[in-house]
């Protein structure tokens, strides 16, 4: 009866690790090779001195939907394409900047990533994302 009850412990111990390990999100890279990494206050920098900067919302519509960076394009990484991208950023030269939820999200990666490899050269990407906006008090749009 003992041996059982160990290997049930066991087996659930076991479990609850693997659910824990699984659950966390891995961070993200420091720096996407090709790309300028920016901070909040360099975002607002960039909004300020560039006025044809695209900034692209790379999370998901519900992510989008409770709060955003205002003047962001909600264009989630599952959906940018070619031709998706194009529609917001008039020019392979015009710069845009990428964001997602912070440095446990990987959204924003995929999609500079993918823009980069399309050919866009003012890839701006917002490593601290929605969760360095937001800490730092900076204006939301819902």
């Amino acid at each position: 009866m003992f041996q059982t009850g160990v290997k049930t412990v066991t087996a659930v111990l076991l479990f609850a690790l693997t659910q824990s390990v699984l659950a966390e999100k891995p961070k993200v890279p420091e720096y996407i090779e090709g790309t300028t990494r920016v901070s909040a206050e360099e975002v607002i920098e960039l909004v300020e001195t560039r006025p044809d900067l695209v900034i692209i919302d790379a999370r998901k519509v519900s992510d989008h939907e409770k709060g955003f960076i205002e003047g962001s394009i909600n264009l989630p990484d599952t959906e940018t394409t070619p031709e998706s991208l194009a529609t917001h950023v008039s020019g392979k030269d015009t710069p845009v900047l990428f964001y997602c939820n912070g440095v446990r999200c990987g959204r924003s990666v995929k999609s500079a990533e993918m823009a980069l490899s399309w050919g866009y050269s003012s890839v701006h990407w917002f490593r601290g994302g929605w969760e360095e906006w937001t800490e730092k008090g900076y204006p939301v749009s819902h």
